[in-house]
């Protein structure tokens, strides 16, 4: 198993804490970040724009994906303009739908060919990868965010779909594909075996790090001494 810092794949480090964000954004190995209005309500977060601002004042030169949360296209767009101009790092991320399942393909053309960075997010199948690839702007950066994690969760293997995803964007340079919703940190390595471009992982996930290649004997006897600690603070009786 290759060492962090030899993987080519960047991660990017996934969540809405401030602080985290920060702390993340200060490791050399984390190249990137996203947040979602999800992550952003469960941290409290109240003020979309000052927060995002803050952040943005502090993370200058790293990217940064920050989302569209209309659901109606017209004003989608007057967000991803807004959002857009906070910073020259930021990626607005739109979801390849809104919630009528209605595509977003459209809005994200028009909004590629202002040449505004962007993160497609919420893909989980290969027709929507091929949709979005007919209408981005080649010479513009973007994300394709396939969520690999939520498409384990239905007991799919996403490692083929994510191979699958890999060809149908060979032919535009300036995308990535994305393996978003990590699950544990196995995932780094196997988004890094297939050619995976980037990887959204949590600070949990990113804390696991350490134990990359640890010696599998000595974790035995670690979580022999957890189980055993734990009994005794819990004070068990038989």
């Amino acid at each position: 198993m290759k060492k962090i810092e030899n993987l080519k794949i960047k991660i990017f480090s996934d969540g809405a804490d401030q602080n985290d964000m920060i702390e993340m954004s200060n490791k050399p190995f984390i190249k990137g970040l996203t947040t979602n209005p999800s992550l952003m309500k469960k941290a409290g977060i109240k003020d979309y724009k000052s927060f995002a601002k803050d952040i943005l004042s502090k993370i200058k030169t790293k990217p940064i994906s920050f989302e569209v949360f209309s659901d109606d296209f017209s004003e989608m767009e007057k967000q991803a303009i807004e959002i857009s101009s906070w910073a020259k790092n930021v990626y607005v991320k739109i979801p390849i739908t809104n919630t009528k399942k209605n595509t977003s393909c459209d809005l994200i053309k028009k909004l590629s060919q202002q040449k505004i960075k962007l993160n497609i997010t919420a893909i989980m199948n290969i027709e929507q990868v091929k949709q979005v690839m007919t209408v981005l702007d080649k010479k513009v950066p973007s994300i394709i965010s396939v969520f690999a994690g939520r498409i384990a969760d239905t007991g799919r293997d996403p490692i083929p779909i994510m191979k699958n995803c890999l060809q149908e964007m060979k032919n535009n340079e300036s995308s990535e594909l994305l393996w978003a919703s990590s699950r544990e940190l196995l995932n780094i390595f196997q988004a890094e075996e297939i050619g995976c471009h980037i990887i959204t992982v949590t600070k949990e996930i990113i804390n696991k790090l350490s134990l990359v290649n640890y010696d599998l004997e000595n974790y035995s006897l670690d979580t022999v001494k957890d189980f055993y600690e734990d009994a005794l603070k819990a004070k068990f009786k038989v």
